[in-house]
This record gives C-alpha cells, structure tokens and sequence, in this order.
C-alpha cells in the first residue's frame, strides 16, 4: 500500500523513473511537477526549487528508448505545455517515443513500469498528487504497487482499448471531445 508522501518515493523515483522498456501513464490530470532529488523526496517547497519537473525525466527515459505513453483527461498545465513544445520536435527528431494523448472522461489513476510493475490509486500527475509539495500541501492520497501479473494484464488491456479509441464510437461525450484522442497542440 502506498499512502501520501510515500508516492513520490515508489511511483515516481522507484517506480516511474526505472523504467527500461515502457512506461504507460493514465491520469486525470497532468502538471509538470517538480521532482526533488531523493534525499530530499517528499520535502517539496524550497528543496524542489531547481529540480528537473516530470517533463524533463519523461523525455530522459524516451531518449533512452523508453516508449513512453501518457492518456490524460485535461489540458496539460500551462509549465507542462511550454516544455512540451520545447522538447518534443527534438525528441522525435532522435526517435524517442514520447505520446501524449486525451480523453475527457478518463478519471483512472495508474501507472504501469515496463508491464511487470503497476501503481492503481488515487494519485494524478501532479506534485500535491504524488507527494512533491510540502506537507500542508499535498494532498492525502492512497494507492497500490503490485507485481501481480493478472492485474497487471487488466489494466493494460483496459489502457489499450483507451489508447486505440476503441471506446471513441460509441462515446456520448463527443461535445466535449470532438477529436478522439487528441494529442496536446504544441
């Protein structure tokens, strides 16, 4: 079980930034969050000033060859765009694989580390969700690590079939969504 400050440490610096093959994100929201440097994980507020946001580790793990993929319900915060823009032509320039795409009604929190390691919580991508700010700031979260194979094989299965649009047909939401799985306009 992974509870509050402890998502930064196992999510993201033991589970996120590990990743050797793939890295397959679903959050409901996407902000570029600072993330300290471990010994200072969890502390958040002046120990995250300078640090490189989760933008900068995506592309790092992308350059290494990490197929990197983020289904997210909103617009990207305004810091995680800027970064975006800056970094994604280059990356695909190299081949990396960084896709970025959303869906309005996704509210699913998981994260899932080269298909044999997964976090399913409450946690979006943001510093109060996984635990970067400072205490009074972030927020009171819960969620699960596991190895388990069969779980494991669900949710990707289910991120699949979001990822594809095989969902995208029969969606009623499609006033607020009208282009399927848009990726951020850069």
């Amino acid at each position: 079980m992974v509870v509050d400050d402890a998502h930064l440490r196992r999510v993201v610096i033991d589970g996120m930034l590990k990743a050797t093959v793939s890295l397959d994100i679903m959050t409901a929201d996407f902000k570029a969050m600072l993330v300290p440097p471990p010994g200072i994980a969890g502390g958040g507020g002046r120990g995250s000033r300078g640090a490189p946001s989760i933008v900068h580790h995506l592309v790092k793990l992308a350059q290494k060859g990490v197929e990197v993929r983020l289904l997210h319900a909103g617009v990207p915060s305004g810091p995680a765009l800027r970064e975006l823009k800056k970094s994604l032509p280059k990356l695909k320039a190299d081949g990396g694989s960084l896709v970025i795409r959303r869906c309005p009604r996704l509210h699913t929190k998981a994260v899932i580390v080269d298909a044999c390691a997964m976090y399913v919580g409450s946690a979006n991508l943001t510093g109060a969700g996984l635990g970067a700010k400072s205490a009074n700031r972030r927020n009171f979260e819960m969620g699960f690590w596991t190895h388990a194979s069969t779980l494991i094989d669900a949710v990707l299965t289910d991120f699949n079939e979001l990822w594809e649009g095989r969902q995208c047909d029969d969606c009623q939401r499609k006033d607020i969504c009208p282009e399927p799985l848009e990726e951020p306009r850069l």
